[in-house]
């Protein structure tokens, strides 16, 4: 019961993203470069490396009340809205090189901040495409504040 709760309230939380994300011509070219410049690495793909144990560092940049609809887990996470990127990923994540995967709820604002963690300096920095939203409907686990849940297709 509790599992059928939490999938129900995922699901709402996560539909009304769209609502938000219902762009303007501007902002909509701006994501189009940011993911173009940085590329995107799909849900299936990022599975697979974390499998493999790919040496990955999650970045979640959604803002802290969105953090209640759980998280992609990965032993190297960090969570920076994209606000404060700039003044704060500096001191978080001091390798450049290191494989670095943006993440939001639709993949609209992690593709914005991909972009700008490559304007300073982290040479491998790449959107996941659809975001939360598109690695829940793949079915993969969500770690939530409540334990780990996952959506069925």
């Amino acid at each position: 019961m509790k599992h059928k709760i939490l999938k129900i309230l995922f699901l709402v939380i996560i539909g009304q993203a769209n609502i938000l994300l219902a762009g303007h011509p501007e902002t909509n070219k701006l994501v189009n470069q940011a993911k173009q410049e940085t590329g995107e690495i799909d849900s299936r793909e990022l599975k697979k490396m974390l499998d493999e144990g790919k040496n990955i560092i999650l970045l979640d940049v959604r803002e802290i009340n969105q953090r209640a609809e759980g998280e992609i887990f990965a032993d190297d996470h960090y969570a920076i809205t994209r606000g404060s990127l700039e003044f704060e990923v500096l001191n978080k994540i001091k390798n450049k090189d290191a494989l670095i995967v943006t993440y939001c709820r639709g993949g609209f604002r992690s593709a914005l901040a991909a972009q700008t963690l490559r304007k300073l300096g982290y040479k491998n920095a790449i959107n996941l495409k659809d975001g939360l939203k598109g690695w829940a409907k793949e079915g993969y686990d969500i770690d939530t504040g409540l334990g780990i849940t996952r959506l069925y297709k």
